[in-house]
Parts: C-alpha cells; structure tokens; sequence
C-alpha cells in the first residue's frame, strides 16, 4: 500500500461491540484490532466485544472498506486512553452492510 495509508490492516473478521450505553453494532476487524477492543472493555471504555465470524472472504466489499479505513484511521497501540469507533460515511455503511449480508450475519 501507499505511503498516504495511516495503516496497512487486512480485515477478516466480523465482531459485535457493545458500547458502554448498552447499544451493540457490527464492526468488520482483525484479530489485532479485537485484541485492542478486548482490552478496551477490560480498561471500561466499551462494555464487550465479541468474535462473530472469523477468515471472512476478501470480497470486494471488504477491500473498499479496508482502503477507507486505512486512509482515515491510525491504529491504536496498546496504551489506548479510549476506543476509537470506526465512523463510516454512508458508502461505507452499505459496505459493512453488503460485507454482513454476504457472510450471513446480521
């Protein structure tokens, strides 16, 4: 990838992200990604996080979203002071929407 990306992650997993107000949604990651998620449960900054599906296709809808969140997202290390949730534009929503569809979740 190009020197303009924030970050270089491969996504191939789907998980379920409580918030701390109790609300759930569906975020396309990595297992690195997840491990940051799990620990920001465990400092309190969301409530849970949970594997739904792991080694999903790279189908191309995966692909556009792994692009615009390399481009617009630096990845947290492991001395995070918050979770940063993934903002999606409203392509990308139907992205993550088509990505559910096509791995039967949601």
């Amino acid at each position: 990838m190009s020197e303009e990306y924030k970050s270089n992650e491969t996504l191939d997993l789907i998980e379920q992200i409580t918030r701390l107000d109790g609300s759930k949604y569906m975020e396309i990651s990595n297992m690195v990604q997840n491990g940051r998620a799990e620990l920001a449960a465990e400092k309190g900054f969301i409530k849970e996080v949970r594997i739904l599906q792991l080694n999903i296709p790279h189908s191309d809808h995966v692909v556009n979203y792994e692009d615009y969140i390399n481009k617009n997202y630096k990845m947290q290390d492991e001395n995070l002071d918050h979770f940063e949730e993934w903002k999606k534009n409203d392509e990308m929503k139907k992205e993550v929407q088509m990505i559910l569809k096509e791995n039967h979740v949601g």
